[in-house]
C-alpha cells in the first residue's frame, strides 16, 4: 500500500493541513485511507474526532496490547503526519515506510533556513537519490507573485528538489477543518480555487511510485 509522508523539523507549517487534505481527498475517491498521526500533539487524530459520519472515511491507526500501531485491515492509502523534530530513529522509521515524501515549506527566510539542513539530509537519503523515494516540496501561504515565491524556488531545486506547486493562504482550510473537513467534501464551486492549485500536486502523486488517485468517485 502506497505511504504518503509529511514532513518538516519545523512546526507550523502547515504539516496537518496538507495530511487531512490528502486523505481527504484518496477517501473522495473511494480509497480506504488511514491517517497516521506520529506527533505527540495528535493533531489529526483530533481533527478526524470532528469529522461527520456522512463524509468520506478515514481511518486512523489502530493500536494493539502491545502498543504497536499498524493500520487498519483493508487499508489501500496511507497518509502519514509526522511532528516537529523529526530525526534520529523516528526520522528513520518513517523513511522506511514512505513511498513518497511532500515537505510543505513556508517562503519565509527563516522557515527556508530552520528547514535547509532536513531538505539536504533528504536529497542525500539513499532511496531518495537512487529515485525509490520520491521528494517534492509545496510552499504554503505562497502568493505565487511574490519574490518569497521566486525564493523559495530557487533555494529548493538548488538542492536537486522539485517544488510541487503552491497552496495560497485562504480562510477556506482554517473553517473546513473546524468541521473535520477538507477541499473534498465541499462543493467544487466554494474551493475552486484551492482546487486548481492542488491539480500539479497530485499529478506527482500519481506518477511513477504507486500512488493511485484514481476511484469510483473520482473528481473531474
Amino acid at each position: 500500500m502506497p505511504v504518503v509522508v509529511i514532513a518538516n523539523p519545523k512546526g507550523g507549517v502547515g504539516k496537518t493541513t496538507l495530511a487531512t487534505n490528502l486523505a481527504g481527498y484518496f477517501a473522495r475517491h473511494g480509497h480506504a485511507v488511514m491517517l497516521g498521526d506520529t506527533d505527540r500533539q495528535q493533531s489529526s487524530r483530533a481533527w478526524l474526532n470532528l469529522r461527520p459520519e456522512s463524509a468520506p472515511p478515514i481511518s486512523t491507526w489502530d493500536i494493539d496490547a502491545d502498543n504497536i500501531a499498524r493500520p487498519p485491515k483493508g487499508t489501500t492509502h496511507v497518509v502519514l503526519d509526522t511532528p516537529a523534530g523529526l530525526h534520529g530513529w523516528r526520522y528513520s522509521d518513517v523513511m522506511k515506510l514512505a513511498h513518497r515524501v511532500v515537505v510543505p515549506l513556508q517562503p519565509s527566510m527563516f522557515d527556508i533556513l530552520a528547514t535547509q539542513d532536513f531538505l539536504a539530509k533528504l536529497a542525500g537519503d539513499k532511496r531518495v537519490r537512487h529515485g525509490e523515494v520520491p521528494v517534492g516540496v509545496i510552499g504554503m501561504r505562497v502568493d505565487v507573485r511574490t519574490r518569497a515565491a521566486e525564493q523559495l524556488q530557487r533555494f529548493v531545486e538548488g538542492l536537486g528538489l522539485p517544488v510541487l506547486g503552491y497552496l495560497r493562504d485562504t480562510q477556506n482550510y482554517v473553517q473546513l477543518a473546524a468541521h473535520g473537513l477538507t477541499l473534498w467534501d465541499v462543493a467544487p464551486s466554494r474551493v475552486a480555487r484551492d482546487w486548481e492549485q492542488w491539480q500539479p500536486i497530485l499529478r506527482w502523486l500519481d506518477g511513477k511510485g504507486g500512488v493511485v488517485t484514481e476511484g469510483p468517485a473520482a473528481v473531474g
